[in-house]
């Protein structure tokens, strides 16, 4: 909890998955604290979200439409101390819009070798 405070919480990659009707945020790294025993802690171990029985159900009717992920987008403190994650319901991208992706990166790359010669 010190670490998410300071700052040391990445949130690339992860997703909110859903298990006996409980949410747990998967593939976060949460560095240790810099003062707590070295063996203490893993940093990509699932972590539970606490959520109302009526976020929860929406979230689990949302996540039976298919094509649709459940992702954090920030981590914040709230009052009291506690640690708030906000988290958006989204579609993932389309075979032909990875492509796209994939060769506007390509070019963009090739650009920049071309001006540094």
């Amino acid at each position: 909890m010190k670490s998410v405070r300071s700052g040391a919480i990445s949130l690339k990659g992860s997703y909110i998955t859903i298990h006996n009707n409980e949410a747990y945020l998967t593939g976060a790294t949460i560095s240790a604290y810099k003062y707590a025993p070295k063996e203490s802690h893993k940093t990509d171990r699932s972590r539970k979200l606490l959520l109302s029985k009526s976020e929860l159900r929406r979230l689990i009717g949302k996540k039976e439409e298919q094509g649709l992920t459940i992702v954090p987008l920030s981590v914040y403190t709230g009052a009291r101390g506690k640690i708030k994650v906000e988290i958006a319901i989204a579609r993932g991208k389309r075979q032909y819009d990875k492509r796209e992706t994939i060769k506007k990166r390509d070019t963009e790359r090739a650009l920049r070798r071309a001006m540094q010669s």
